[in-house]
């Protein structure tokens, strides 16, 4: 994500994103049309996490295509080294800027994921994080799979923004905002915003099971990839450290049950997610050494959530198993690191 220290050292994320949407209607000149566009995302990302875990939830593999870049950029761009030739076998290009380029040769901004590209044209269509999941569940609903969640129902829209902009705001962004302060200053105002919106967090869903409703929102998706990173990265690379998350008993029961929901723990990559941040962030951690630890069997233990109440996907059913093709690799899912050789 494009951001800046602004001079009191407080850190600020560039949001002013390609704003164009894919609707049903096909208002922006992008109607609605399964094959016509592929998600550009990286399993390492928070951001385009969130896109990967929707798709999944409402089943959409077969209708919008998922190209996947690496953990690791440089400078200029995500760039797709995952995939033979470090090419994307659909786009048919070694970096994500290439897409942007091709809708504006003279971008600008970030190069960031998850981005829509329209497939014929090879151009982005968006990069608008927040809205392109909304609309994944609004504007694509005549492909959504049988038994899909409504993981934006109308009726609790309103709770669901005013929750999820707290989030955004205070946690998603919050734990940025520390590890990337300029100022011892910036760095305490940031981390005290960031646990006490933890402490409010631990107390209303002490009393339920998912954050609005009694089902999976959008809100539960975007806390969950920010939980999901906490103690691998934010408590120690970001300075995050008043607790660790396992250490938040309802925010650590919580976030073992969204794991352990299909969508979700399935679509997280423990080792790209260290890898992203401890090697790409040089002015944090300028040796790119990334840590073995810590322990992840324990994402798998019982959590007990289900005497709260609530269904995860209401009436509908959970997602399949993911396709063969976009598995996360068992060694970098729930299971503990290997040990490192004695020397």
């Amino acid at each position: 994500m494009a951001s800046y220290v602004n001079p009191g050292g407080e850190y600020n994320r560039d949001s002013d994103y390609i704003s164009t949407r894919i609707t049903a209607d096909g208002r922006d000149g992008y109607p609605v049309e399964p094959g016509r566009y592929r998600l550009v995302a990286a399993r390492a990302c928070p951001w385009a996490n969130r896109a990967i875990i929707v798709r999944r939830l409402l089943g959409l593999e077969d209708v919008i295509s998922l190209g996947l870049c690496g953990p690791t950029h440089d400078e200029r761009s995500w760039t797709f080294d995952l995939d033979p030739g470090g090419v994307d076998p659909v786009l048919k290009i070694p970096r994500l800027q290439d897409a942007y380029f091709k809708r504006d040769p003279g971008y600008e901004k970030g190069i960031t994921v998850p981005a829509m590209v329209d497939v014929a044209t090879g151009a982005v269509v968006t990069n608008d994080f927040p809205r392109i999941t909304l609309d994944l569940s609004t504007e694509w609903t005549p492909y959504h799979r049988d038994g899909a969640p409504d993981l934006y129902p109308e009726a609790l829209r309103a709770e669901i923004d005013e929750v999820a902009e707290r989030i955004y705001t205070e946690v998603n962004n919050g734990v940025y905002r520390a590890g990337f302060a300029g100022s011892q200053e910036a760095y305490e105002a940031a981390y005290g915003r960031l646990f006490t919106a933890l402490d409010w967090l631990s107390e209303r869903l002490s009393k339920q099971r998912y954050l609005v409703g009694d089902t999976i929102t959008e809100a539960d998706v975007r806390l969950f990839t920010t939980l999901a990173r906490f103690d691998a990265v934010y408590h120690g690379h970001f300075k995050c450290n008043r607790n660790k998350l396992t250490e938040l008993p309802v925010l650590w029961a919580y976030a073992r049950d969204l794991f352990q929901t299909p969508g979700f723990g399935d679509t997280t990559d423990f080792v790209q997610i260290k890898q992203h941040y401890y090697v790409v962030h040089t002015d944090i951690n300028p040796t790119k050494i990334v840590p073995l630890g810590p322990d992840r069997s324990n994402w798998l233990t019982p959590h007990d959530r289900e005497e709260l109440g609530g269904k995860p996907f209401g009436d509908g059913t959970p997602p399949g198993p993911p396709r063969d093709d976009e598995r996360v690799p068992t060694e970098h899912g729930a299971t503990n690191p290997a040990a490192p050789p004695r020397s």
